[in-house]
């Protein structure tokens, strides 16, 4: 099914002031005749200039009651609703009833054939493919040139002879109208971009038995998605001829997206989302203070880990982590579990541990240096909320740190601390709690500027 439209309009959709429809016409055609036709003169509600009326020959005066778009704008969605919307350079005439219903606060979509492209296809050799010389050349009659109805009409009769060019060219002989009209991509594109909104959420690409295979997030889920559409990466390209549908939520905050994104790509493991799959955090680098007020670091098993620190998907990139960190810092290899508890470290000997195991250095000295991987890679506050946008105006997101770690989030309609731990645990939603979510939300806080509010005693509310 579609629909052959054509519009007039009193200036360029890029000229100021910006021009806007005057008139349309949409013919109805069901891929055998034509079967309905509507046409109106439309109020721009600004001046058309005589440039645009020696065009069209529509005057201010013919204009002066006709209705609006707005006015008009409830049948144009019935006349094209599930239709194909065709046009001689479509993109023209589509883009401006684009811009005048999102004037209007609605996202216009609808699936679009250009008439110029496909007799490129199926008439080549013409010497231009404009419609007047088109029609032209095809002895196709025009009645009111540069007038929508007349333009429509010829339109959808050029229409005709390609459908019927169609099912004479080997080339397409097989094929159905859809195909020649685009590939299954180009329907899924369309289909997809209609279902997600320009928000900020976390959306969810399925396979054809409604299998998650690819996991994202964006500030803009709708133009993250024409990204994808438009990349010329074979990973892309083979994800796009899985795909067959859209799900997503609204998170409103950047920061819980990326929170979200992580976790449910390590829950459902898409096969496309091979770079961030990784969730078997198998060791953990602890620290703590021993005795005598000396900070300690040592790489523990996860499961056996008390205070992470950070964590790692193997030993060996734990033992990296940690060689790197007495280089930089010049820390003994007995504070960070390398040597026996009571030896002067090798280290030492070769000048690159400052004497912390001999004796040679004071505690508040080494504290200095190992403080600065603490503050690198923990909260300053133990208990705090990160306070974000919500999903609307009037909501908040709260993100929960809850003892030195990621806890979960919510939202509420309030701006600053929860009156009552009650109404805290009714707000968050709990969270799992992989490692490297604590690493998201550091990199976060280092590179935004965020509201936080310090909770004492937040750790033991929500147990």
């Amino acid at each position: 099914m579609f629909s052959i439209i054509d519009i007039e309009t009193c200036g360029g959709r890029f000229e100021y002031p910006k021009g806007r429809i005057i008139e349309i016409s949409i013919v109805q055609h069901d891929g055998l005749q034509v079967t309905d036709k509507f046409t109106t003169l439309i109020n721009p509600g600004c001046y058309i200039s005589p440039i645009y009326t020696r065009i069209s020959g529509i005057t201010n005066d013919m204009v002066a009651s006709a209705p609006t778009f707005q006015q008009v704008a409830k049948t144009i969605l019935e006349m094209t609703e599930g239709r194909i919307f065709v046009a001689h350079n479509v993109g023209f005439d589509y883009g401006f009833v684009r811009e005048e219903f999102k004037s209007l606060g609605y996202k216009y979509n609808r699936e679009k054939l250009c008439t110029v492209r496909l007799s490129r296809k199926l008439i080549p050799g013409k010497v231009s493919y404009s419609l007047g010389n088109l029609c032209a050349s095809l002895n196709i009659p025009i009645e009111g040139r540069h007038r929508a109805e007349g333009d429509a009409v010829a339109t959808a009769k050029l229409f005709d002879l390609l459908l019927q060019l169609k099912t004479m060219d080997p080339q397409y002989k097989t094929k159905g109208v859809n195909e020649i009209m685009g590939t299954r991509i180009d329907k899924i594109k369309s289909y997809i971009l209609k279902k997600l909104p320009e928000e900020c959420g976390v959306y969810y690409f399925l396979d054809k038995e409604g299998k998650i295979i690819y996991i994202g997030k964006s500030n803009n889920m709708y133009q993250r998605a024409q990204s994808h559409f438009n990349s010329k990466e074979s990973k892309s390209k083979k994800m796009l001829n899985d795909l067959y549908d859209v799900s997503y939520q609204l998170t409103g905050s950047e920061l819980i997206a990326l929170l979200v994104e992580s976790e449910e790509i390590k829950k459902h493991h898409p096969y496309y989302n091979r770079a961030r799959k990784a969730d078997s955090f198998t060791h953990s680098i602890d620290w703590s203070k021993d005795e005598k007020g000396i900070i300690n670091f040592k790489i523990t098993e996860s499961q056996e880990s008390s205070n992470p620190l950070r964590s790692f998907t193997s030993y060996l990139s734990a033992r990296e982590c940690l060689e790197r960190w007495l280089d930089e810092y010049s820390l003994c290899l007995r504070y960070c579990g390398l040597t026996d508890d009571d030896a002067v470290c090798f280290n030492h000997q070769i000048k690159k541990c400052n004497g912390i195991c001999a004796g040679e250095e004071e505690v508040e000295e080494y504290n200095k240096r190992a403080s600065k991987i603490l503050k690198e890679f923990s909260f300053g506050d133990k208990d705090f909320l990160i306070i974000e946008e919500g999903r609307h105006r009037e909501e908040r997101s709260l993100i929960l740190i809850a003892n030195g770690h990621y806890a979960g989030y919510g939202y509420a309609d309030i701006t600053g601390q929860a009156n009552s731990p009650e109404e805290l645990r009714n707000s968050i939603k709990r969270a799992h709690s992989y490692p490297d979510n604590d690493d998201i939300i550091r990199g976060w806080l280092k590179n935004h500027n965020v509201k936080t509010i310090i909770l004492s005693g937040i750790s033991e509310m929500i147990e």
